[in-house]
């Protein structure tokens, strides 16, 4: 399926709960282990571990203080995904917060994360998930929405480009079972 095909429909973003975290996990570690092969070391790749992600899913979701969003996509699955058919179903997850710089955390907003299950890629779920983001980010008076890509990771980055980021410069490595990894960072202004 591709862009032209349309988004899944019927599709909904809402807030995360605490029932989602094992599908959120599922979708995050499948979507590293797909997005990141050759990017990374591969044995760190087959090493990630669903459940040990969710518990750590549910163990942040039990701190959460309101500044971190967790948004996730539902819909009435279609294409080969194995919850094909599951009526209001998680398909994708994104989740955004202050931007971090270092330990300091700005008035700007980042967008940290942002998964989709691999039978809905190009559907327009991870779309209407940034859409969403975007649109908070601005709803909280925040003026700019940055976000970190791996700098060898192209679809992810023109997927970025067509919603209006653009990398504004700032690299940085990051490591990976011995491995560097550099990272570029996009912004996008927001209108509030």
């Amino acid at each position: 399926m591709t862009e032209a095909d349309g988004p899944v429909s019927p599709l909904v973003v809402r807030d995360m709960t605490l029932a989602d975290c094992d599908r959120v996990a599922e979708i995050r570690i499948r979507g590293w282990q797909r997005a990141y092969r050759g990017l990374m070391p591969q044995p760190y790749l087959d090493a990630l571990s669903v459940a040990e992600d969710a518990e750590r899913r549910r163990a942040l979701f039990g701190r959460a203080d309101g500044g971190v969003v967790n948004l996730v996509a539902v819909g009435a699955p279609r294409g080969p995904s194995r919850h094909r058919g599951n009526a209001g179903a998680v398909i994708g997850w994104a989740a955004l917060g202050p931007y971090r710089d270092g330990e300091i955390r700005t008035g700007d907003a980042e967008l940290y994360a942002i998964y989709v299950d691999a039978g809905h890629l190009g559907t327009g779920v991870g779309r209407a998930l940034l859409q969403e983001s975007v649109r908070l980010a601005g709803a909280r008076g925040q003026s700019r929405l940055y976000l970190w890509v791996l700098k060898e990771n192209a679809p992810a980055r023109r997927f970025y480009e067509r919603a209006g980021f653009r990398a504004d410069g700032a690299e940085e490595p990051f490591e990976v079972d011995g491995a560097v990894v550099p990272e570029v960072r996009y912004v996008r202004r927001l209108t509030g």
